[in-house]
């Protein structure tokens, strides 16, 4: 290994949506340091912690259709049955669902957990409650994206949380995704829920900590699929 890869393996990149509240906290910093250092090393720190919420690692997907893997990084907080919510156009049956919390420290990309075509993106305002509550899938601000996969329509909402403010989507119906691709990020700290068609195997439990695009969370094609047993 040369010394480039050295040093481009020991520093985590920084998604291009950090840049800006990166250079406020360090500008912040700055003139904070004028004043007094301590203030100026308080400012330091958060400036570093804003630098590793924005972080954008690569991650190595496993490329199976037969797999769903997770679109976030944190750690998993429902399993079980849940209706999705109405405008994804899912039916009003229940789906398999499967949550994952993001905390402030988690890194807040999101990963595509199919492969397939996007068919709607739907966002819906609504409140800002804590996002490890099972109430915060109906009633917090969302951004669905349902996807046309090979085992049928998925759907991963983007839930706003206590201290999220903003739900970031950068792609549009239409167009293609490959498992594990980014699609979006939050601020700060929130979750994401995965619904499922039938006959998903599940292979996560509350309380897993699952990694975006790398966790396998369900799969198909197994023969032996999970009921829909509810756990929260």
């Amino acid at each position: 290994m040369s010394l480039a890869d050295t040093i481009k393996n020991a520093f985590v990149p920084v998604h291009r949506e950090g840049w800006p509240f990166i250079g406020a906290f360090a500008g912040v910093s700055v003139i904070l340091g004028l004043f007094s250092t301590s203030l100026f090393w308080i400012g330091a720190i958060l400036t570093a912690w804003c630098a590793y919420f924005f972080r954008d690692p690569e991650r190595v997907t496993p490329v199976d259709d037969r797999l769903v893997v997770s679109p976030a990084d944190g750690i998993v907080s429902a399993v079980g049955p849940a209706v999705p919510p109405r405008e994804l156009g899912l039916g009003a049956g229940e789906m398999t669902r499967i949550s994952v919390f993001m905390n402030v420290f988690s890194c807040h990309v999101n990963r595509s957990p199919v492969r397939g075509r996007i068919v709607a993106i739907e966002h819906r305002r609504g409140k800002f409650l804590n996002a490890e509550l099972d109430k915060a899938s109906v009633e917090n601000e969302r951004n669905g994206v349902v996807i046309d996969s090979p085992n049928g329509r998925v759907a991963a909402v983007q839930v706003a949380g206590l201290v999220a403010r903003r739900i970031v989507c950068w792609t549009d119906p239409g167009s293609d995704l490959a498992v594990g691709e980014r699609f979006g990020l939050i601020r700060f700290g929130s979750r994401v829920d995965v619904y499922l068609p039938a006959g998903a195997a599940l292979k996560v439990a509350v309380g897993q900590t699952a990694i975006a695009g790398e966790t396998v969370i369900a799969e198909y094609g197994t023969g032996a699929t999970s009921p829909l047993v509810r756990v929260s």
